[in-house]
């Protein structure tokens, strides 16, 4: 196995039969993943989704992902839709830069950490439910919504990680939840202008993400799809 996923390894940074990232350039969830594969050192191919014109409703593009949503993953045969589960792929094929600690504790804090943003922050405020609040209530009633998932979940991150953050989120290495935590933090400062005054382990985390390459080359405005405003 181990001889496997270094071939792979080796093919994917030689550029032969590159991955295949289905995304949006706004996206926090396939934002996750960008990190992981500049972490990495994969090579991918971005493909992207446009979602406020509703290409993940087409019909080819929901044989890859039944539920419409990026982003999807294209590994030769093998096609993974959820970033929680293509990011669990990746760690498994591509063991370079791990993104979980031996350490179960720490391990079991990463999840928690990055469970929190997807479970209970990012769907809370994605385009198909910002629209309908929006549509039902009013303008200033979804940025209040918005506002208020956030602060809950951002207080709850405070909290969890005041006694394991180091540089990083859970130390001095960084790990899943880092990944989580960076496109939300951006988010939440950039596209809802959430005061961070409240969150002052959450504000540092996000300056040190702002310096590192990884993070950089990933960022929202700095993909292929972004508006030429954001670049």
């Amino acid at each position: 196995m181990a001889e496997n996923a270094a071939a792979a390894t080796a093919a994917t940074a030689a550029g032969a039969s590159p991955l295949k990232l289905y995304s949006y350039w706004r996206s926090s969830c396939a934002h996750r993943v960008r990190i992981a594969l500049n972490l990495k050192g994969l090579n991918f191919e971005y493909k992207a989704v446009n979602l406020l014109k509703g290409e993940q409703f087409t019909p080819e593009y929901e044989k890859l992902n039944p539920i419409g949503y990026v982003p999807t993953l294209v590994d030769g045969d093998s096609v993974i839709a959820d970033s929680f589960a293509i990011l669990m792929y990746l760690e498994e094929k591509y063991p370079q830069h791990p993104l979980l600690p031996r350490d179960l504790h720490k391990r079991a804090i990463n999840y928690q950490a990055a469970n929190i943003v997807s479970s209970s922050i990012q769907p809370l405020q994605n385009l198909a439910v910002l629209k309908y609040i929006e549509e039902k209530s009013g303008p200033e009633e979804k940025l209040s919504w918005v506002r208020h998932h956030i602060g809950k979940g951002f207080s709850a991150l405070e909290k969890l990680l005041k006694d394991h953050a180091g540089k990083f989120a859970t130390g001095d290495e960084i790990l899943l939840a880092d990944l989580f935590l960076a496109p939300q933090l951006n988010g939440a400062i950039t596209r809802f202008n959430v005061d961070m005054s409240k969150f002052p382990l959450l504000s540092r985390l996000n300056e040190e993400y702002k310096d590192i390459p990884a993070f950089q080359d990933a960022a929202p405005e700095k993909q292929p799809d972004a508006p030429q405003s954001s670049h």
